[in-house]
Parts: structure tokens; C-alpha cells; sequence
């Protein structure tokens, strides 16, 4: 199927199509013109030779056995004879008619007959039409073989057209395909000549100059936001590890300032995946799983505002994955504070595993369809109000997965709530 929706395969095959049927509309016009032509000539000619040969006759009765063409036979019955008109004559009408008669040895013979019925006597001229027939039939395997011909002709020009009207195509994807990965792509325009390809590739250079000022400029812009950001944030956390070294802070103040030190960790683990995400390059780094879940869990229950959930960390403690801590700090976070803001009583438990992380909630669960399509941008499904935008955490998720290719998905529990499953590629 995907051959056949090639516009080389389609250009191949209309010429094909177009030469096969011309050619085959020619021979079967002239097969049947030929046939209709002969006949009719031959039935007028007949028609006349019966008369005259009834003229003849009544002229001179002895003399009326010659005719002009020896493939031609007239046979005369006088009113006492006939009796002996062959059977399936007896009861032709006057005109010309086609008969064909098979012989004793098995042997068809087809032959017009013309027929003129008068009172006294009856007059029969036959015409041998074999050789017609055979004539016909050699015209009709000529016109087969010439069809044949002309549709390989066809096929032929096809092929050889369709290789010169593709090549400026092909051609222009080619460069396409040449220009991935260039900061500063090359002009399409200037190899091509000035038709429509031409005007493509015009117009995909004109296209790929904004889109390339445009990604330079978000380019720009991240790295400048998160430049400016790293140091505020370095601030805030340096200000928050110098207070809560004061061994005489009041809890509630030393409980505050460890939110503040978590939230700008936060921030600049996020504006760290952000600047990645917007470079689209992967950093470095091994992460222990279990060590950062235990973070991100202790993080998530001082944001439960007093509800009654548990946040349960557990698994293997030698799980690994080669992946910077800020991203799976963002990537785990999201998830975890999802199921977390969701879930009104009960627990959320984190299992590390070798190559992934389970995040089980005991939420009121989520449907199959909001399931799939959860890390859209925006997406908000029923499990969370039905109201639809402002969300972009899962997203952030989605696109870090198809940077690092990890697997992410989220569907419902078996008995109730709803599990997230963070698969990350094995670590050789």
C-alpha cells in the first residue's frame, strides 16, 4: 500500500492505464466495426445476388447455374421439390441469415445464407464465411499482441518520465533531510530552477528562516531565565542554610524556612529540566532512586495541609538511573504531588524498583479515557474537578520522558484509586 500511494508509483501507473486503455479501446473498436462492415456488405451483396440470380433463373431456367464467385453456391426448389429443402431452411424468412452446422465427424461450418421465397420457387445462395471468420480471429490476436505492446510501451515511458519529473522532489527532500541538526540551515531556492519545485523550496526556506530565528530566540530566552534565576534562587538558599544554622530559631520558624529551602530546590531543579528540555540535550549524572524518593516523600507531607494521607517510600535501595537529580526530581515530584493533591484520605505509596518507580494513590481514580490523555497539555480529567487547563506538570513529564526515552503512564487501580508507573531505560 505505501508503494502504490507514491506519486512516482501513481504517475507509472496512469501511464500504464492511460497507453493500456486507448490501445485496448482501439482494438475492441475496430473488431466490432470490422465484424458489423463485413457483415453488412456481405448480406447487401447477398441480398442482391438472390435476386438476381432469381431474375436469371426465370429468364433462362437452364442457364442460371453460373455464378460470379465460386464461394458462392445458389441452389433452386421448384414448388414439387420442396420437400426436399434441408430441415432447418424450411422455415427461414426472406433476408440474410447466419448458419452454422456441425457434421457427422463433429466438424462446425458457418456460412451466410440468403433467401428469397416466391411463390413457385425458392432461391438459396450460401457464402462460405470461414475464411472470414479466421480472418477475424488472426486480427483479433494481432490487436491483443499490439495492446500488450503499447502498454509495455507505456509502462516504459512511465518509469523513465516519472524518474524525470520526481528527481527535483526527490532531490528537494534530500537537502531537507541534509539540513537536520544545522544550526543555520543552507538555501534550498538556488538549487532548483524557478518552477514549482522551485517555489517549494522558496517558500521552505522562507519557512525554515522564521522558524529558525524563532527557535533561537526561545533558545535565548531560556537560557537567559534560567541564567537570571540560579542566582536569586542561590541567595534564598543561602540565606535559608545560614538562618537554620541558628540553633535558637522557634520550630514553626525553622519548619518555614525548610519549605522555603525545598521550594527553591525546586525551582531550580525545574528551571534546570526546563533549559534541558528547551536545548534538547540530556545531562549526566547516576541517581539513586530510592535516596531521592525519600526526599521528594518527606517534601510532599509537609504539603498535605493536615489531611489524612500517608506517604509511603520503599524498594530497592541499589536502583539507579543515569539521569541529572534535577530531572527526576521533576519528573518523580510531578507525579508524586498529582497523586498527592488528589488524594483525600488514605495513602500514596512510592515503589522503587530496578528500572522504574509505582506511585499508588488511593484517590478517587481516574476513567480509561482521562487516563490516555492525561499528559496533554492542559488536561484536567474528571479526577480532578473535570475541570479542563492550567495543568502543564504532566506535560513536563511526557516531553522529559521523550528526551531521557522513558516510559510514563498513568491508569486506574483494580480496587480503587490510581497507579503511575515511571519506566526509565535500562542502565547498561
Amino acid at each position: 500500500m505505501r508503494y502504490r500511494r507514491r506519486l512516482r508509483s501513481r504517475i507509472i501507473l496512469s501511464f500504464f492505464l492511460l497507453g493500456f486503455g486507448l490501445t485496448g479501446l482501439f482494438a475492441v473498436a475496430t473488431v466490432l466495426l470490422r465484424e458489423q462492415l463485413e457483415d453488412q456488405l456481405i448480406g447487401e451483396a447477398l441480398f442482391q445476388n438472390v435476386a438476381d440470380y432469381a431474375d436469371q433463373f426465370y429468364r433462362d431456367p437452364e442457364g442460371s447455374g453460373g455464378l460470379a464467385f465460386e464461394k458462392i453456391k445458389g441452389i433452386v426448389y421448384s414448388e414439387r421439390r420442396f420437400g426436399n429443402v434441408p430441415f432447418n431452411w424450411r422455415d427461414l424468412p426472406d433476408g440474410i441469415h447466419e448458419i452454422t452446422e456441425t457434421d457427422a465427424g463433429g466438424k462446425s461450418r458457418t456460412y451466410k445464407l440468403a433467401v428469397k421465397k416466391d411463390p413457385d420457387y425458392w432461391f438459396f445462395l450460401s457464402y462460405d464465411i470461414a475464411q472470414e471468420r479466421a480472418s477475424q480471429q488472426q486480427l483479433t490476436y494481432a490487436l491483443v499482441g499490439v495492446v500488450a505492446l503499447f502498454s509495455i510501451l507505456s509502462l516504459v515511458i512511465g518509469v523513465w518520465s516519472s524518474k524525470r519529473v520526481i528527481s527535483p522532489v526527490t532531490e528537494l527532500a534530500r537537502r531537507l533531510e541534509g539540513l537536520a541538526g544545522r544550526e543555520r540551515p543552507e538555501k534550498l531556492a538556488p538549487h532548483f530552477a524557478e518552477d514549482e519545485v522551485g517555489q517549494l523550496a522558496a517558500a521552505l526556506d522562507d519557512y525554515a528562516e522564521r522558524m529558525t530565528t524563532l527557535v533561537k530566540r526561545d533558545r535565548e530566552f531560556n537560557s537567559d531565565v534560567s541564567h537570571e534565576l540560579r542566582t536569586p534562587l542561590a541567595v534564598i538558599r543561602g540565606a535559608t542554610e545560614l538562618l537554620l544554622a541558628n540553633p535558637d530559631l522557634p520550630e514553626k520558624t525553622r519548619q518555614r524556612l525548610l519549605r522555603i529551602d525545598r521550594a527553591a530546590q525546586q525551582c531550580t531543579d525545574l528551571t534546570t529540566a526546563l533549559l534541558m528540555l528547551s536545548r534538547n540535550e540530556r545531562g549526566t549524572g547516576h541517581t539513586p532512586l530510592l535516596r531521592l524518593s525519600q526526599q521528594l516523600a518527606e517534601a510532599a507531607r509537609t504539603q498535605l495541609g493536615g489531611k489524612p494521607v500517608e506517604v509511603l517510600v520503599e524498594g530497592d535501595p541499589e536502583a539507579l538511573v543515569e539521569a541529572p537529580e534535577a530531572v527526576l526530581a521533576v519528573a518523580l515530584g510531578n507525579l508524586l504531588g498529582n497523586a498527592c493533591k488528589y488524594t483525600a484520605e488514605g495513602e500514596v505509596r512510592l515503589v522503587v524498583e530496578a528500572n522504574q518507580v509505582r506511585i499508588e494513590d488511593t484517590g478517587p481514580g481516574l476513567s480509561e479515557e482521562d487516563a490516555a490523555r492525561l499528559f496533554e497539555r492542559g488536561y484536567r480529567g474528571s479526577g480532578a474537578g473535570g475541570t479542563v487547563g492550567g495543568g502543564i506538570g504532566l506535560s513536563i513529564v511526557r516531553r522529559l520522558c521523550e528526551l531521557y526515552g522513558w516510559e510514563v503512564s498513568i491508569a486506574p487501580r483494580p480496587e480503587r484509586g490510581a497507579v503511575a508507573i515511571l519506566r526509565f531505560a535500562a542502565t547498561p
